[in-house]
């Protein structure tokens, strides 16, 4: 019973989060400025680095922006960084931002089609192994030349209609009836059994795709961001690229769809969970009625999907423009043919991708701190310290581990600015910084699937709507992603350390670089 003003302001402070997290949350926010004052910077940003992380971990409690916002307003409060520092981070990834606005609203349109191909593969294939290595392997092909958001805009979509069908039978709801599909409360006992079976089988996929897209990303100099920045310092075209990384990303690419394989039959973390019979029976009679019911009009809209689909795939593919400018001709060319003129109804494309776009500028304001206090300084300097192949194993370690953490764009962008100094001032040579250069593309990469925050394409998967839908939580997903880790990250040093160096020798003496 609230009595007080007080209580009624506690109640309301993050609304129906745990009251141990608002407690929590007022300490930190009390603890921080003491700790910068006393402490100094260098403290006070790991502190605020390591709160923000915290904030993550409860995103299925309470959304992280509002906590992770406070934080980050504080640390412009306090001066740990400044609003103009701010908005230099937000217009270097101004289009990241542009691909959430508007990419993730076109596929949105683009969502019928997508169910029906996605529907026929999930009920055409019963072993589920075979189903989660064509996820992983589709992921990965697609996000070698599209881009990782966009491929996870389409895993969490189909993934979030998936989930729908099912939760409408089994809330024994019409096709056309209105229906939440976050609402239990319909369910009989069965249904929810068969529910929890479910969101594991989703789950699972989930983590197969969003390994998918990192695997893929890796491997080409448009799969991320960061490869961008690091192709362009170190002078290296499309093909070149693919093969100075391929020593490392071919390796662990075998390693990682073997890991697909093997916890998928040994049922490791949270893995191996079959399609229950009955759901399967569900999906499939919902194939069918939705094929029976396929009208001309609605095949005309099929239609314009599929022809808008085709012309997303090749714009991405030549990069003909900003995937974020390509989205909004997506938007533009969809709604435009299928009829959707209503503000309103376009509102709602607008709705899953904003407030995770307002996330990514707390995220960069976090960033910002990182920067202007120099927390990542010691261990640059230190790795840079050492030579030959040990230096390539620092970088690409010290990479993973930074990238973890923070934003894999980031330190990519960092490392290779400093590689490329120290190259300039001749204290590496060309081939020292061409190996050292793969070190930081395959570093922020793959050892950066640890943890949701590592990757942009993870952390929306985690502040998704999918998520709560399938329960899926910070921990739960760095549990799924552990066995992926130690493949991908061990994988990768081993060869960054001991075989890249050779086979980029064996390389330039074949002529091919």
């Amino acid at each position: 019973m609230v009595t007080t003003l007080p209580q009624a302001l506690f109640r309301h402070f993050l609304g129906t989060s745990p009251d141990w997290y608002k407690l929590s949350l007022l300490a930190c926010l009390v603890i921080n400025p003491l700790v910068f004052f006393w402490l100094g910077g260098f403290v006070a940003g790991w502190l605020l680095l390591a709160e923000f992380i915290f904030t993550l971990t409860m995103a299925l409690k309470c959304y992280p922006l509002q906590p992770g916002g406070l934080l980050a307003l504080e640390a412009v409060g306090m001066g740990m960084t400044d609003a103009h520092h701010v908005m230099d981070e937000v217009s270097a990834n101004l289009d990241v931002l542009l691909l959430l606005v508007f990419m993730v609203a076109g596929i949105t349109f683009m969502k019928p089609l997508l169910l029906k191909l996605f529907t026929r593969l999930l009920v055409g294939i019963s072993s589920k192994r075979v189903l989660s290595l064509c996820f992983c392997l589709t992921t990965a092909a697609l996000s070698a030349f599209l881009d990782a958001l966009t491929v996870m805009a389409v895993v969490i979509s189909v993934s979030v209609g998936f989930y729908a069908i099912y939760h409408r039978v089994a809330s024994a709801r019409g096709q056309h009836d209105s229906h939440d599909h976050a609402d239990d409360t319909r369910l009989s006992d069965i249904s929810r059994t068969e529910l929890q079976e479910y969101r594991r089988f989703l789950r699972s996929l989930l983590l197969h795709a969003s390994m998918g897209t990192a695997l893929g990303g890796v491997m080409t100099m448009v799969g991320e961001p960061q490869n961008l920045i690091i192709a362009d310092q170190a002078g290296w075209g499309f093909g070149e690229f693919f093969l100075r990384l391929a020593p490392v990303t071919i390796p662990v690419l075998a390693a990682g769809l073997g890991t697909c394989l093997l916890v998928e039959s040994r049922h490791l973390c949270g893995y191996g969970q079959r399609l229950p019979d009955t759901i399967r029976q569900i999906l499939i009679e919902h194939d069918r009625q939705d094929r029976a019911g396929c009208g001309v009009s609605e095949r005309a809209r099929l239609w314009v999907q599929l022809g808008v689909l085709t012309w997303l795939m090749v714009a991405l593919a030549q990069h003909q423009a900003s995937v974020g400018l390509i989205g909004l001709a997506v938007i533009v060319l969809a709604s435009s043919l299928l009829g959707i003129t209503e503000e309103h109804a376009l509102g709602h494309a607008f709705e899953e991708a904003l407030p995770f776009t307002a996330l990514l500028v707390v995220f960069f304001t976090i960033v910002a701190v990182i920067v202007e206090q120099h927390l990542f300084a010691p261990v640059i300097d230190m790795v840079l310290e050492h030579t030959g192949g040990e230096q390539l194993g620092w970088v690409y370690l010290s990479n993973g581990l930074l990238s973890m953490v923070s934003d894999n764009v980031f330190v990519g962008t960092v490392y290779i600015s400093e590689i490329r100094a120290a190259f300039q001032q001749a204290l590496i040579s060309a081939e020292q910084f061409d190996l050292l250069s793969v070190a930081v593309a395959t570093g922020t990469n793959l050892p950066s699937v640890a943890m949701p925050n590592g990757q942009a394409a993870f952390l929306f998967l985690l502040t998704s709507a999918v998520a709560p839908l399938v329960r899926l939580s910070y921990r739960r997903m760095v549990w799924m992603a552990a066995p992926y880790t130690l493949a991908l990250s061990l994988g990768g040093f081993l060869c960054v350390r001991y075989g890249l160096e050779p086979a980029s020798q064996a390389m330039q003496t074949l002529g091919w670089l």
